[in-house]
């Protein structure tokens, strides 16, 4: 398993353990580069209008489009660790 892919597993562990749960907005983008990192481009239809959730996540994968799953990995993983900072200073 290379670096890049533990630190990404360890950091998918570690945000489940944060103290304080992260904004919508900031879920989402976790979500997309999760997604993005493990299955890479979004496929399929979006979602109706009537599932907001569903098509909230699923703009949120889709604007990654293109980008490499080692991309998402490191992205991911410094996402993770800035979040993992705001909690340690109180932010």
């Amino acid at each position: 398993m290379s670096d890049l892919h533990a630190q990404f597993e360890r950091a998918a562990r570690e945000v489940m353990e944060l103290p304080k749960r992260p904004d919508d907005k900031t879920l989402l983008r976790l979500y997309g580069l999760y997604k993005q990192a493990t299955s890479g481009n979004i496929l399929g239809k979006r979602p109706g209008f009537t599932e907001v959730k569903g098509r909230a996540k699923y703009d949120a994968w889709s604007r990654l489009r293109g980008k490499s799953k080692q991309w998402a990995m490191g992205e991911y993983v410094k996402l993770v660790e800035e979040l993992q900072k705001e909690s340690a200073s109180g932010s």
